[in-house]
């Protein structure tokens, strides 16, 4: 998961306030209230923050910071907007390949059906690089199954659409391309038999009812607990492991995603 905090949103579309008198002064309010929602800390960048909050208040004419927490917490289509604002999420196929190939290895070598989780998916350039390495190994489709979930809903939006530039494909070799993907222009859009094997859903690690989306015999969770403060991290692991159907399984997590 990456965080864009240039990244320019629509306007949202909500009731215009007279007499809007400005008053951006606590921003901890917001990050306190972001941390204990999504786990995500913005210690190190609160004058970003505050910045990026500011643009999105004025954009829907919200006055005050305390007058977005006081929406978002009645407002669930402004609580996602509000989210979907603070992380979106850049990345490409075949990042980090060597789990990828270790996963491979591990399904072919078991002879079972394999469920494997992607936590978080972002635009879905990690579970479908999965998809590609199982089947280019010569996994049969009807022996695995991907979910990619993710807490931004733009990015599972586009996770669902497939389509793709050239920075997101630029480990894939021409084979590759040519056999999973149909270029228009400078886009390449993923066949229906890669996106037919992964399911995309929204959802947040630290909701009660993530615990109850099943087990896993692979899960992969890179790229994100960089962006959790240490007793975040170490209770985001703890929510992980609790979906392994192997507890002896280690967890796939990003080289970055130091505990």
């Amino acid at each position: 998961m990456f965080f864009d905090f240039f990244k320019k949103k629509e306007p949202y579309a909500s009731r215009t306030e007279e007499h809007c008198v400005e008053e951006y002064n606590d921003v901890f309010l917001v990050a306190n209230y972001f941390k204990n929602e999504t786990g995500v800390t913005f210690d190190k960048h609160t004058s970003i923050l505050k910045n990026k909050l500011i643009t999105f208040c004025r954009q829907r004419n919200i006055c005050s910071f305390g007058k977005l927490l006081e929406k978002v917490s009645f407002d669930k289509t402004l609580r996602q907007e509000l989210i979907d604002a603070l992380t979106t999420n850049e990345t490409f196929f075949y990042r980090e390949f060597r789990q990828i190939e270790e996963i491979v290895t591990l399904v072919k070598n078991s002879g079972e059906r394999a469920e494997i989780l992607c936590a978080p998916c972002a635009t879905g350039e990690e579970p479908y690089s999965v998809a590609i390495a199982l089947l280019e190994a010569g996994v049969a489709p009807s022996r695995f199954h991907i979910l990619g979930i993710d807490i931004n809903q733009d990015a599972i939006d586009k996770a669902k659409e497939a389509r793709y530039k050239e920075r997101n494909i630029k480990n894939l070799s021409q084979t590759i391309l040519q056999r999973y993907f149909r270029q228009e222009d400078s886009v390449y859009i993923l066949h229906e038999s890669i996106k037919s094997q992964v399911s995309l859903k929204v959802f947040n690690l630290f909701d009660s009812a993530f615990k109850g989306i099943g087990k896993f015999d692979f899960i992969l969770s890179r790229n994100m607990l960089i962006y959790f403060d240490k007793e975040t991290k170490l209770k985001a692991r703890e929510i992980l492991e609790s979906l392994r159907t192997n507890p002896k399984q280690e967890i796939f997590f990003g080289h970055a995603d130091l505990f």
